[in-house]
């Protein structure tokens, strides 16, 4: 009979043939090395490359998700799992070699009822860290990390999972329900500080690296989390 995982990844994909390779084979060298059983399951929404394709052949677990909606992507590529610790990791990011062994570490840790991970952008330029600084304020002071969110099955179902009735920053208000949720269980939210994420610069790669920076509007709009306009514009309409 098969084993049961020790962890299950989560994946949301959207034509994401560029970068879904990188991304699972990341995941699972990353648990190779850290000796853990990883299954992995990629939500595919709308897509009409070679995502499943590829996903399928490096051994993930595909499902089917096809609302415009991230949160429920993430929510049906989470359901999709068996394993009662999950991580989320975006197609378009990747593990280093190290990630899966703080995370298999954290996640199983009681202190802890989940958490993030930093995020290292795979370039770096002036406009780069100019936008992230800008992006700092609507986060700074909520006592959360993102990127890579971890944390037991029973954590992620008492939260709800992902807001649906959210077309962008699910994953910051997912962040702060979950710290919300340990708080309440005397436990902390964490941050895999040497155990992070590396991530593409394709938005910065596609509109610019000062794109946000000259449309600090659109900072705004975005992460008011409602606006169809501004996520269409910046996510889901993006070329890939």
């Amino acid at each position: 009979m098969p084993t049961t995982p020790d962890i299950s990844i989560a994946i949301p994909a959207h034509n994401e043939e560029r970068y879904i390779g990188r991304c699972i084979e990341s995941v699972f060298l990353s648990a190779q090395r850290a000796q853990v059983n990883a299954e992995v399951v990629v939500a595919l929404n709308r897509c009409t490359d070679s995502t499943q394709a590829i996903a399928e052949s490096l051994g993930a677990r595909c499902v089917d998700e096809e609302r415009k909606c991230i949160a429920a992507v993430r929510n049906a590529a989470v359901r999709g799992g068996t394993a009662k610790a999950l991580a989320t990791l975006d197609a378009d990011s990747w593990m280093q070699p190290h990630t899966m062994a703080a995370l298999i570490r954290h996640v199983h840790d009681d202190r802890y009822v989940g958490g993030g991970a930093t995020i290292w952008p795979e370039r770096w330029s002036a406009g780069i860290v100019t936008t992230g600084f800008m992006v700092l304020p609507y986060v700074i002071g909520k006592g959360i990390s993102a990127g890579m969110f971890w944390c037991q099955r029973d954590a992620f179902e008492a939260i709800g999972g992902f807001d649906e009735r959210l077309i962008s920053v699910e994953d910051v208000d997912f962040a702060v329900r979950l710290r919300v949720l340990g708080k309440a269980r005397g436990q902390r939210f964490g941050t895999l500080w040497r155990g992070g994420i590396i991530t593409s610069c394709r938005k910065f790669d596609h509109f610019g690296d000062w794109y946000l920076v000259r449309n600090p509007g659109l900072i705004r709009r975005i992460f008011t989390g409602h606006d169809r306009k501004a996520a269409d514009l910046y996510y889901y309409d993006v070329e890939r």
